[in-house]
């Protein structure tokens, strides 16, 4: 986490920037770099964001991962809520949601993953049932995940709905790790902590398997 600095700090930074730049006419590089940010604005207030800065290609066979602390939002829980579907909230890690906006697909197969328990295990199975759209906790401040910077108009963080399927024996981390077949897994490589990642078609039947269901069971 990147310390604070300090208002004096601060102050002296913005004034030795100021002695300098003023001996010196702007770049052109700067004229440019203000121009496009101006550019952004635009676009934004335009609504651009609801283009995908990144997109995946309509064949390719994209599988998912997400991850829940279970005393917060566990798999029993998503089997609870109304039509055993929810929203998968207060992301707030960009390559996290990323995926969630520009890549994951209605239809996509989803690992439900339980973290910060012990053990951390694969839980069971859902779907995304609908693509990305902004994350509605971000512009309420009575929510833990509330962001000032998240606009209506220019939305910062996006969410999926996801469908409950079916609950799996739990497959440990631990067991992950020592399956042959999971050594690519993302999950499985150290230091790994994305709350939201790509799985493969063949890691995600081996999971199912282990958890004591057969892929053809729940047409993945």
């Amino acid at each position: 986490m990147a310390t604070k600095k300090t208002k004096n700090a601060k102050k002296t930074k913005k004034t030795t920037q100021k002695d300098v730049t003023s001996k010196k006419k702007p770049s052109t590089s700067k004229t440019t770099a203000k121009k496009s940010s101006k550019k952004n604005a635009a676009k934004k207030k335009a609504g651009a964001w609801k283009i995908p800065a990144q997109t995946r290609a309509d064949d390719e066979d994209t599988c998912w991962l997400v991850k829940s602390e279970p005393d917060v939002f566990s798999f029993a829980d998503l089997v609870k809520e109304p039509k055993k579907t929810a929203h998968w909230d207060g992301v707030r890690n960009y390559t996290a949601r990323n995926f969630m906006r520009d890549a994951m697909r209605k239809g996509d197969p989803v690992l439900f993953y339980h973290s910060n328990t012990k053990p951390p295990h694969v839980a069971g199975l859902c779907r995304v049932v609908k693509e990305g759209y902004p994350d509605p906790t971000a512009f309420d401040p009575r929510e833990k995940y509330f962001d000032p910077k998240s606009k209506r108009d220019a939305p910062r963080w996006f969410v999926v709905d996801v469908k409950a399927v079916k609950a799996l024996t739990p497959v440990s981390l631990d067991d992950m790790k020592a399956n042959p077949n999971l050594e690519e897994m993302l999950v499985v490589q150290r230091g790994q902590r994305l709350s939201v990642q790509p799985v493969s078609r063949r890691h995600l039947h081996e999971v199912l398997r282990m958890g004591g269901v057969q892929p053809d069971d729940v047409g993945v």
